[in-house]
C-alpha cells in the first residue's frame, strides 16, 4: 500500500490558522475525501514550537493511503480531483511549496490501536540521505541501527518509517527519502525526548546519514476525515 505525504503552505495573504481551517473543514470534507480510490485520509496541521521559523515550508500535512500505482494513476484521473480538489487548490493553498511523497510504511514500534479521537501529536522528520551515501545503504541503516536508536526515545507510543518509493528515483533524484513519524502524548512529552540523552545519539546517528540542511521537523496535529479503518474500494 502507498502512504503519501503531501506537504502544503497557505497561498499568499491566507494566515496560517486560516489556512488549517479551510483545509480541514472544507477542502478534506468536500473534495479530496471523495476521490474514490482513497482508502484512509488524514490531515496533520502544524503545530508551532518556540524556534520555528516565522514562514515554516509547509503548515500541514496530508497522508493518503491507496492500494498501488494503479489505484494513484486512477485517482489523478477522476473527476473528483480533477474537478474537485485541485480545482479548489488556488483556494487555500500555494501550490509551488507543495512537496509530494510517496512512500512504502515500516512499522517499528506498533503503540495501540489508532482512533478517530486519540489524544497526543506527532513528530515528522524528513530526511535525505548524506552525499555519497548509497541509497540502498541508507535505508538499511534507517530500518536498522537508527530505528533501534529511535525507539530508545523516553515517551514514545509508536514509531514508523516511511521510505519514499523506488518509483521517484526512476528520472532524477528524489527531493527526500524518508519520512520518520514519532507519536507522543503532547508537545511537553516531545520537550522531554528531545532533552534525553537517547535523543542526543538520534541525532548524532541523523548527521551520520542524512544532510543537516535537508532535515526537517514538524510537529502535528492529526485530524482523520476516512479510517483509520481502511474504506473499502470500490464503494459499496
Amino acid at each position: 500500500m502507498i502512504q503519501q505525504f503531501i506537504f502544503a503552505h497557505p497561498k499568499p495573504g491566507m494566515s496560517e490558522a486560516e489556512f488549517q481551517r479551510y483545509w480541514v473543514e472544507v477542502h478534506a470534507v468536500r473534495y479530496a475525501s471523495r476521490i474514490p480510490q482513497i482508502r484512509k485520509y488524514k490531515v496533520d496541521t502544524r503545530i508551532a514550537r518556540p524556534g520555528d521559523p516565522a514562514d515554516p515550508l509547509w503548515d500541514g500535512v496530508a497522508e493518503i493511503w491507496l492500494d498501488d500505482e494503479a489505484a494513484e494513476v486512477a485517482s489523478l484521473e477522476s473527476p473528483e480531483l480533477i474537478q474537485g480538489a485541485r480545482a479548489d487548490e488556488p483556494n487555500w493553498a500555494a501550490f509551488w511549496r507543495t512537496v509530494v511523497l510517496d512512500t512504502t510504511a515500516h512499522p517499528r514500534l506498533p503503540g495501540p490501536p489508532e482512533t478517530r479521537d486519540a489524544a497526543g501529536v506527532l513528530l515528522l522528520v524528513l530526511t535525505k540521505r548524506r552525499e555519497g551515501l548509497r541509497l540502498a545503504d541508507f535505508r538499511a541503516h534507517l530500518l536498522g541501527p537508527h530505528a533501534d536508536k529511535a525507539e530508545a526515545l523516553p515517551g514514545l507510543r509508536r514509531y514508523q518509517i516511511g521510505l519514499v518509493r523506488d518509483a521517484a528515483y526512476a528520472i532524477s533524484e528524489s527531493p527526500l527519502d524518508a519520512v520518520e513519524q514519532f507519536w507522543f502524548d503532547d508537545a511537553d512529552a516531545v520537550d522531554v525526548a528531545e532533552a534525553s540523552l537517547p535523543h542526543a545519539l538520534l541525532a548524532a546517528d541523523w548527521r551520520l546519514c542524512a544532510e543537516p540542511r535537508w532535515l526537517h521537523r514538524m510537529l502535528v496535529r492529526e485530524h482523520w476525515i476516512i479510517g483509520p479503518e481502511l474504506r473499502p474500494y470500490p464503494p459499496a
